[in-house]
């Protein structure tokens, strides 16, 4: 299982890079939970990480945009998309409306991963319609991280039903929501291709800086190796 870190400046990013991470992700953790950074932001950080040859796959949200409000998730889309992303992550709601956007979204032409926001449960029906759009990856978080973790808001039951939906269409599965080091054996059991972090890997809250050791030991802990002290705090 691959660990996913959300970072928001060139720091952090070449930070987590050589820390152990397996995907960087771009985000404003103090605007919301897929806060966007400005575009010229994530340019920079984009270069930056292709400057330092890391190889790693790098991802940028475009920020908590309602599902009405298509035209702009379109604008959006657009915008971090020609920052030079590998994917451009979009939240998508538990509404009505979540049909119309994923249709948009595929026929976008970036490379697209929805995020399901949980926090009032998971849609099935919308993640199998998703599946049919073939988009390269498919993500479920939470909105308010102060309510808990996603194992608060989405039984293993339907986790698990999301992974095995997205893998049978041949995308990636990603799982994100306050995750704690201490959730490790419930992702192995998932086995998702990748699980995002944040606030597990800060000093403090998911608004302070990272921390090089926590980076570290959640990387080895997402690898399948002991790291006893850090799966009891």
């Amino acid at each position: 299982m691959k660990l996913l870190v959300s970072v928001r400046s060139v720091e952090e990013a070449l930070l987590a890079a050589d820390g152990g991470a397996d995907f960087i992700d771009l985000k404003e953790p103090g605007a919301g939970a897929l806060g966007g950074l400005p575009v010229a932001t994530i340019r920079e950080i984009v270069a930056a990480l292709r400057r330092h040859r890391s190889g790693l796959a790098v991802s940028a949200t475009i920020g908590d945009v309602p599902m009405h409000e298509t035209r702009r998730i379109a604008d959006c889309v657009d915008a971090v998309g020609a920052c030079g992303v590998d994917y451009v992550k979009v939240g998508i709601e538990r509404d009505p409306q979540a049909p119309r956007v994923l249709d948009a979204l595929a026929a976008s032409g970036w490379p697209i991963v929805p995020v399901f926001i949980a926090d009032q449960g998971l849609d099935m029906a919308h993640v199998a319609y998703a599946c049919t759009l073939r988009f390269p990856g498919a993500m479920v978080d939470t909105f308010d991280k102060r309510a808990g973790s996603l194992f608060d808001a989405v039984s293993m039951e339907v986790l698990g039903a999301f992974v095995d939906t997205v893998h049978g269409a041949g995308s990636m599965a990603g799982l994100a929501g306050a995750l704690r080091a201490v959730h490790a054996p419930l992702l192995h059991a998932l086995d998702p291709d990748f699980a995002g972090f944040r606030t597990a890997v800060c000093v403090g809250d998911r608004s302070t800086a990272l921390d090089p050791q926590r980076l570290r030991d959640l990387g080895m802990l997402m690898r399948g190796h002991s790291v006893p002290a850090l799966l009891h705090e």
